[in-house]
């Protein structure tokens, strides 16, 4: 079999466990939150804005995909989860405020190093199986997210808010683990294009009704998956559940969403993409409108379950779909989905919680559910 088209499994593999590694550090902020609010006495608001001010980073990432695209792209993936994982194992020895968001910052500048080039990394390691290969990409980052928070409680346990720091040489050997195997894979000269075909503005006005669609889908799907993401524990509570109770719904949500970013890419490569997005945008609104009339609680569990299966298998599937772009600037394509994803999820998020102020939660969880039918028009704009 050519090269080019075979799916190398080693090299997807590994690309996967270092998303797996840089996650896990970068999904600190949330679970130490408490502990932060407590240390600095801030509010809840300005905790809101700590958790802006770590994505601000994303808005640059065009910029960071147009760099990715004349540079050797593995040592990114190699120094970015390293710039993660020393700042997010500092967080909790931050002396004041101002200490903290430079730490957060910059860890946020990492984020995007790593995130914009190494879905493009991907598909030079799936050869034509692009949709699998995104699968086992998102399957690391879902599970790092899962494993993030336990992993830095057990820390802080151990050795109290100030000594996170002690998590930095873990981080750091698998970063050198990293570099022993990235230089290995011999694709960096992929990504500088010796003979440019088009500049990067042509490249991105040629896509850009492609990138209108992407954006209507993520932001109509994203409601659903921001409204439970966010505020499931909270509705299950006002439904009268104790807390225990709405936070063991969300982690089944989590988990069953990270085997729907297993499976989604593998089937998308097989149906087709557009099919898929189409299975999952009729699903979707159905199935949120069965959880919120369900007057069974246990009843719930295998509903949610669905709902995390389809709902998080969106990403890969679009991942896979902006990665078969033919471009001579594949980084910045992959740079402006990132920064699109980043800005359609927090307009999202704003706009459930002012519906949620408004409305109340289950009003605003059934105006989302019949909302994300609006994203079945774009799915029809991509290609077949």
């Amino acid at each position: 079999m050519n090269s080019t088209k075979k799916f190398q499994t080693g090299n997807v593999v590994t690309i996967s466990f270092a998303h797996f590694i840089h996650d896990v550090y970068s999904s600190f902020l949330a679970p130490l939150l408490p502990l932060i609010i407590e240390k600095f006495s801030i509010s809840l608001s300005f905790a809101s804005f700590l958790t802006i001010i770590q994505r601000l980073p994303s808005l640059f990432n065009p910029l960071v995909g147009y760099a990715a695209d004349k540079l050797p792209i593995r040592y990114l993936l190699i120094v970015a989860p390293a710039i993660t994982v020393i700042c997010m194992s500092l967080i909790g020895t931050a002396p004041h405020i101002i200490v903290l968001i430079v730490l957060l910052l910059t860890s946020g500048i990492g984020v995007s190093l790593f995130h914009v080039p190494s879905p493009v990394m991907i598909k030079k390691v799936s050869g034509d199986r692009i949709g699998k290969g995104m699968s086992f990409y998102m399957l690391g980052g879902e599970i790092a997210r899962s494993v993030g928070p336990l992993y830095v409680l057990a820390a802080v346990s151990l050795w109290g808010l100030e000594g996170t720091y002690k998590l930095i040489p873990f981080g750091l050997i698998a970063s050198a683990l990293l570099f022993f195997k990235f230089r290995k894979i011999p694709i960096s000269d992929a990504f500088k294009n010796k003979q440019k075909e088009t500049g990067a503005i042509d490249a991105v006005k040629k896509h850009l009704a492609f990138f209108v669609s992407i954006g209507g889908i993520f932001f109509f799907t994203s409601l659903v998956k921001g409204s439970l993401t966010t505020f499931l524990p909270t509705f299950m509570t006002e439904k009268g559940e104790t807390l225990w109770f709405g936070g063991i719904a969300l982690s089944v949500v989590q988990f069953s969403g990270a085997a729907g970013t297993l499976f989604s890419g593998s089937i998308s490569d097989k149906i087709g993409r557009r099919a898929t997005l189409l299975i999952m945008g009729f699903s979707t609104p159905a199935l949120m409108l069965l959880f919120i009339f369900t007057s069974d609680s246990m009843f719930a569990f295998p509903v949610l379950i669905l709902i995390g299966f389809i709902m998080f298998a969106t990403t890969p599937v679009l991942l896979a779909e902006v990665n078969s772009i033919k471009t001579e600037h594949p980084a910045l394509i992959n740079g402006i989905f990132m920064t699109i994803s980043f800005l359609v999820s927090a307009f999202s998020l704003l706009l459930i919680g002012s519906l949620g102020d408004l409305l109340g939660l289950k009003t605003s969880y059934i105006i989302t559910a019949f909302v994300s039918v609006l994203a079945i028009p774009f799915i029809f704009k991509l290609p077949s």
